[in-house]
């Protein structure tokens, strides 16, 4: 398992090319982008960055076997061939998942017993002895996937899907993926050169990844365990190494700002930043959007509004038309970011889009729309965005300290 290997980051649709992007930035050789994935090469060294840093991706996998399959006892077979004692100990667990897209196979859990059924057959009859299964945090996360007849499987070094950062204990109806909140503003081009506004924050999640990507906080640093961390091969020095390093960081020299219409989700959001350690960055009160009658100069604008099944037919025409009427008279030099599913609810907001960017809020089809909010020429405003352009980022030394601190004691006392 030692030198460079291929991996396959998971995420979601629309996301892959943000994703690229970040595994290049990380240094991985040979990244290609395909359908909710990223295929790329690199050492345990990318490995252990790549669950740390990508902000976008759900899992990191690690291929060990490729193979033609046309039914679940050839999946057995193929699944037996593979020298497991190499990769964890019968004294160790495991867990199976499989992802399926293929006419030939109906039933995927069946295909995941079957993978399961392989594996602990092959440990008894080399060792005399079988790996114990088990669905909640098992020490061995197995992926097995099969289009038509190609059939994969993979180490999963991630284990609990990577959109669960560890700093959103409590949530509101409906709340929006963290993969997916980041992927939207990293789509935007912020980086943090502005104030940053959601005055529909709900839980917080989109003013919390702002603020880690104004600052450049891992968004793996509040998770206390990664699955590879059970591996044979598991570098445990190297990944101190690399999780205890604040070179990165930077200064986030303005604000995220959040509101939103119930006090209860108000205090769930200050719950969820006071865990990111992130109150000095984000500041939050409970007001209907209504309500606002000024925003701080040159800023940047997102919200995920009610929308789908979450707001009756009848609610769209005033809560979308409220939405238009104060980014036109409050938010003047904004680039204006709102997540919808329906057209319809665009459609009552009254403004032309500027572009528009196609993504999955779970199973919906869904648009991020940009609205460039300006008065005057269009090119004295685009003058205005850039004006904070440019200006050097600054190194954080001490944000996250005590959270890595924290943390690595956690990780030390197998909490």
């Amino acid at each position: 398992m030692d030198g460079r290997y291929k991996m396959i980051a998971k995420t979601l649709y629309g996301l892959e090319d943000v994703l690229a992007e970040e595994l290049t930035a990380l240094k991985a050789d040979h990244v290609e982008t395909g359908r909710r994935m990223v295929s790329f090469e690199g050492d345990n060294a990318l490995m252990y960055r790549a669950n740390l840093y990508c902000r976008t991706a759900l899992r990191i996998l690690k291929p060990i076997l490729h193979f033609k399959a046309d039914n679940a006892d050839a999946v057995y077979e193929n699944v037996k061939k593979i020298e497991w004692d190499t990769y964890f100990s019968p004294d160790q667990t495991f867990a199976v998942e499989s992802v399926i897209y293929s006419e030939r196979f109906h039933h995927s859990r069946y295909v995941a017993y079957r993978t399961k059924d392989a594996i602990v057959d092959y440990f008894n009859e080399k060792c005399g002895c079988r790996p114990g299964v088990r669905v909640s945090r098992p020490d061995m996360y197995i992926h097995i996937h099969i289009s038509h007849d190609d059939c994969t499987v993979s180490l999963d070094s991630s284990g609990e899907s990577l959109h669960k950062r560890g700093y959103r204990m409590e949530q509101v109806e409906a709340p929006l993926n963290e993969v997916l909140a980041a992927g939207m503003i990293l789509k935007t081009g912020w980086r943090g050169e502005s104030d940053f506004i959601d005055p529909m924050c709900g839980s917080g999640t989109l003013l919390i990844e702002a603020a880690m990507i104004a600052l450049n906080i891992p968004p793996g640093i509040y998770r206390k365990e990664y699955a590879f961390e059970h591996w044979h091969d598991f570098d445990s020095d190297l990944f101190d190494e690399i999780y205890d390093d604040e070179s990165g960081e930077r200064e986030f020299n303005y604000k995220c700002y959040g509101s939103d219409i119930s006090p209860t989700a108000i205090e769930i959001a200050a719950k969820n930043v006071h865990r990111a350690g992130l109150d000095k960055y984000i500041e939050l009160k409970t007001m209907p959007f209504q309500q606002y009658v000024k925003a701080p100069p040159k800023g940047i604008f997102m919200t995920n509004p009610p929308y789908g099944e979450r707001i009756k037919p009848d609610d769209i025409s005033g809560l979308y038309g409220m939405i238009g009427e104060r980014l036109k008279h409050v938010f003047t030099g904004y680039q204006a970011w709102i997540l919808s599913h329906k057209a319809e609810c665009f459609d009552k907001i009254g403004l032309h889009h500027h572009h528009r960017i196609p993504l999955m809020n779970g199973s919906l089809n869904c648009e991020l729309r940009c609205y460039e909010i300006f008065a005057g020429k269009n090119k004295d405003y685009k003058k205005a965005l850039n004006d904070h352009a440019g200006k050097p980022r600054l190194k954080n030394a001490n944000v996250l300290r005590r959270t890595r601190e924290r943390n690595s004691k956690s990780r030390q006392n197998g909490n």
